[in-house]
């Protein structure tokens, strides 16, 4: 672990403690010795962070004091950049191009050496096999799912036989060569899963369907975990 990694780890943890730490178990939880630590924490004194306490009895951070935003580490700034690609994925064009937003806006306001870091990270993600959804809309889709709003769709299932169905949509799932709408269907009275590349037209209706707060969703969390089988 980078120094400056670890001294942004000691400065969590401090702030998430509910009473003094001792250098004894911060050195544990970091993997380093005790003299480290009581390096680490003097640094970060002269540096005016506000850590008191003294050997053998603990350390505190004073309340009120925060981290500049967007310190991040070098293994989360891998994470980052590595989930916008994972994005890619999806087919889901306002969610990739919300993605880069976000990442725009950390490497604006990143350190120029971890800017350099964020955007030419040697990490690469397949674009996946997932067919792309044309009949409708994935961003309205999680909009309807967050306001508990029904969706009118006609599909086609696996035979190519196709069916107007009105349907609860309660979550997404996005898997590498599919990406699914689970939902309940007022057809079947039951929870389906909808490809969304089958989907050949959709509408957001007015009505809502009672999301019971989150009744509705644990239910269907609760089936078996081949779930994708109820997709058709």
């Amino acid at each position: 672990m980078r120094r400056a990694d670890r001294l942004f780890d000691i400065i969590q943890r401090l702030r998430v403690a509910r009473g003094p730490l001792t250098a004894a178990a911060i050195a544990e939880q970091l993997e380093v010795t005790v003299r480290t630590v009581y390096r680490d924490i003097a640094a970060l004194q002269a540096r005016r962070v506000p850590i008191e306490g003294a050997a053998g009895i603990g350390y505190v951070l004073r309340r009120g004091f925060d981290l500049p935003p967007l310190m991040f580490t070098t293994e989360e700034i891998d994470a980052i950049a590595t989930g916008v690609r994972l994005l890619r994925r999806l087919r889901d064009p306002k969610l990739q191009d919300a993605a880069d937003s976000v990442l725009a806006k950390i490497a604006t306001a990143l350190p120029d050496a971890l800017r350099g870091h964020l955007l030419d990270v040697p990490l690469y993600v397949s674009s996946g096999s997932a067919a792309p959804a044309e009949g409708v809309d994935l961003a309205e889709v999680r909009s309807a799912i967050s306001a508990a709003r029904k969706l009118r769709i006609a599909y086609l299932d696996g035979q190519g036989r196709r069916s107007q169905r009105t349907i609860w949509p309660i979550a997404m799932a996005y898997y590498v060569d599919v990406t699914l709408i689970a939902a309940w269907c007022e057809l079947r009275n039951d929870f389906r899963h909808f490809r969304v590349d089958r989907i050949v037209r959709s509408t957001t209706l007015d009505e809502r369907f009672p999301a019971e707060h989150g009744k509705l969703l644990a239910d269907w969390l609760a089936l078996p975990k081949d779930r994708e089988a109820l997709a058709h």
